[in-house]
């Protein structure tokens, strides 16, 4: 079978292509890396906005949200492309992924005009705060409480594992405004500046080091909020965070694809002068990382299939559960098969991919450690695992 895109869609896929190789920044410039996910370079920032004042930032948007009303296919090319050379469209992904872009299909006109064009451009950025220390994967357990007094919210609790936050200009926060209905029904969304009395940032260092610091606690005490930052109806929160992940997931799977197949290109570099290049046991876990690249592959071209013809596919949990655990199998095998020198091997992320956020040079056994965060963010995948069960399969709630 061979799988193409219309003469329309290529149309696209070259004109985006001639704008990258117009506009990519200096290589020299890159040398200034972000140390969290809401802290932009000035070089990125100028190429973020580039890239929304020319209508390539987010393509399914609307010229003047900086797209240029592409179709489903069109996006799809788009992502591939940026795939292919290593390019992220921000160092601050949650800000445009997600705060950004369920601030346009929730928000006010106002809404959107001053924060999420303003996130879109790299003036702003900004972090999610969801999880909490006793709602994660339960997100409808959040606790974390806002008071309507007057024309502000009163907002008291804690926030955990907010990508970002301490560099962050604006958070988007769910909050409870009715403890006294169904959980799924007090909650609301807030957009809410960090620089507001009240409000405590606290990062925290992960397994990459003292260099890289992204998670943090946010703690609120009796931080004042405008009524006008409320998103969409109050107690409509539910929704609205149902819709901040779909915006997280959607063609998720492009990047587990081109991840897994970067990292195949790594593991088979690492073993090709090592005595475990012919071994049996490791050649069939290559081969099953193979095959799981063009699955994931495959199964997202049938989502993006059925999208197209105006259905909801059930696949976006099986790729995403599929395509962060083929990850993890895939450095699990390198690390079993180098032994110690895992410990000291290190592949230089910096030279591969001179656009993407990377740690540098990193170890495998870092590599391997860091996989584990793709299990866990965007939904675990032991709630993937829940959803393909009820959804999918039709099996009965445990």
């Amino acid at each position: 079978m061979r799988l193409d895109y219309d003469d329309e869609t290529e149309t696209f896929r070259a004109q985006f292509v001639t704008w990258l190789e117009a506009n990519l920044p200096d290589p020299a410039l890159t040398v200034d890396r972000p140390t969290s996910s809401a802290d932009i370079p000035a070089w990125a920032r100028q190429f973020q906005r580039r890239m929304f004042d020319d209508g390539w930032l987010s393509p399914a948007f609307p010229p003047e949200l900086g797209g240029r009303n592409a179709s489903l296919f069109e996006q799809m090319v788009y992502l591939e492309e940026l795939g292919r050379r290593h390019v992220t469209r921000s160092f601050n992904p949650q800000g445009l992924g997600i705060v950004s872009a369920t601030i346009v299909s929730f928000g006010s006109d106002d809404q959107i005009r001053d924060w999420a064009v303003p996130i879109m451009r790299a003036e702003k950025t900004a972090a999610l705060g969801m999880s909490e220390p006793d709602a994660g994967s339960d997100l409808a357990a959040l606790a974390t409480r806002a008071v309507l007094d007057g024309d502000q919210f009163v907002v008291n609790g804690q926030k955990v594992w907010t990508s970002g936050a301490h560099d962050a200009d604006v958070l988007l926060v769910f909050v409870r405004t009715n403890p006294d209905v169904p959980k799924h029904k007090g909650i609301s969304a807030l957009i809410v500046e960090t620089d507001t009395p009240g409000l405590e940032r606290r990062p925290f260092p992960d397994l990459g080091g003292p260099d890289h610091t992204d998670f943090n606690e946010v703690f609120f005490d009796d931080v004042l909020v405008p009524s006008t930052n409320l998103v969409g109806e109050l107690n409509d929160g539910w929704r609205i965070c149902n819709g901040a992940l779909a915006h997280e997931r959607a063609m998720l799977w492009v990047m587990w694809s081109q991840s897994l197949d970067n990292m195949l290109d790594d593991v088979l570099e690492a073993l090709r002068n090592t005595p475990h290049a012919d071994d049996d046991v490791v050649l069939d876990g290559l081969g099953r990382s193979i095959m799981d690249s063009h699955a994931i592959r495959l199964l997202g071209y049938r989502q993006l299939a059925k999208q197209q013809r105006g259905l909801l596919p059930a696949e976006q949990s099986i790729l995403k559960l599929m395509g962060s655990e083929a990850q993890r199998d895939l450095a699990s095998l390198a690390l079993e098969t180098l032994g110690a020198a895992a410990l000291d091997q290190t592949i230089d992320t910096t030279v591969r991919f001179p656009y993407e956020t990377d740690r540098g040079a990193v170890s495998w056994s870092d590599r391997y450690l860091f996989t584990f965060a793709g299990t866990i963010s965007g939904g675990t995948s032991e709630i993937q695992r829940n959803i393909v069960a009820e959804r999918v399969l039709d099996l009965p709630r445990g």
